[in-house]
């Protein structure tokens, strides 16, 4: 179905991490060029019950996903994600210009219409993982008409000012290096075999990484701009949800604030930090086949 699609075409895997069995390599063609996505059908017998997109945070890519793209599809999901603009192995334009608000949440906005179009879906249910919220929630500002729903993993309604103000430093400073070395000064010239699977794959990932994608993001998790009431305003459902021990990005005091104020649903996942979906999949799985369902 989905590589029949005029924009959407086989792709590779990017990196090192194995890619689940029921997991497609995908290539969209957007307006800003090639982005790389994954998709996971709904599993053959499983009753069929929506459609959703997934949208990474800073630092990220489509491949944080996999442990619960793994699940999903037995639950009945039609589950798709993308790298970011500048992500990974995503088309990377030049310019910090071309990572504003409003320009990643019209790649959003242009991929869910080509998932929509591909798929037959009435709706899609709109998911963004930390930066990637502030994505989802620009995208639904924006235009709430192709979501059914909106769930917000780990992140929170504004930034402050000087946010990542040391990380923005240390970028512009370092003359191309990309910050897993920056990160990691000891281990920056290690072969691949003194690495594990995980820190090979961050280290690929970070390679290929635009630092432009990466100034944007911060400028972006630094805007004051509370949209809360924004995001109420769209009427859709809406799910905040993190970690019992995330204290990574956003106070968790400002999430569960954001989602009494927008009248959402609000949940914590236990055993988890900041990436419930890769840090205890199984309950994070139920928790959005449960919400999803009822929308």
């Amino acid at each position: 179905m989905s590589s029949q699609h005029s924009k959407i075409h086989e792709g590779q895997a990017f990196g090192c991490l194995p890619i689940p069995d029921n997991v497609q390599a995908l290539v969209i063609d957007a307006t800003v060029g090639p982005i790389t996505a994954i998709h996971a059908p709904v599993a053959e017998g499983t009753p069929a019950k929506g459609t959703a997109l997934f949208i990474p945070g800073f630092t990220g890519s489509k491949e944080d996903f996999y442990d619960i793209f793994a699940l999903l599809p037995g639950l009945g999901w039609d589950v798709w994600a993308y790298s970011q603009r500048g992500q990974g192995d995503s088309v990377a334009p030049q310019g910090v210009q071309a990572y504003g608000r409003d320009q990643t949440a019209t790649d959003a906005l242009e991929i869910a219409g080509i998932i929509t179009e591909a798929s037959g879906c009435d709706g899609i249910h709109l998911l963004g993982h930390s930066f990637g919220g502030l994505v989802a929630q620009a995208s639904v500002i924006k235009n709430p008409k192709p979501f059914r729903s909106l769930t917000l993993m780990s992140s929170g309604p504004h930034g402050w000012p000087g946010r990542k103000a040391d990380l923005r430093e240390r970028l512009l400073d370092s003359k191309g290096v990309d910050l897993w070395r920056l990160d990691n000064p000891d281990k920056a010239d290690w072969p691949d075999s003194k690495l594990d699977v995980l820190q090979r794959f961050l280290r690929e990932r970070s390679e290929r990484t635009s630092t432009e994608q990466l100034l944007g993001a911060i400028d972006q998790l630094a805007n004051v701009h509370d949209t809360t009431f924004e995001v109420k305003d769209t009427k859709l459902p809406v799910l905040v949800f993190h970690g019992e021990d995330d204290n990574w990005a956003w106070p968790q005091e400002w999430q569960h604030r954001m989602a009494k104020l927008i009248g959402a649903r609000y949940e914590i996942i236990p055993d988890a930090a900041h990436c419930p979906n890769g840090e205890n999949p199984v309950p994070t799985a139920a928790l959005l086949d449960e919400f999803w369902s009822q929308h």
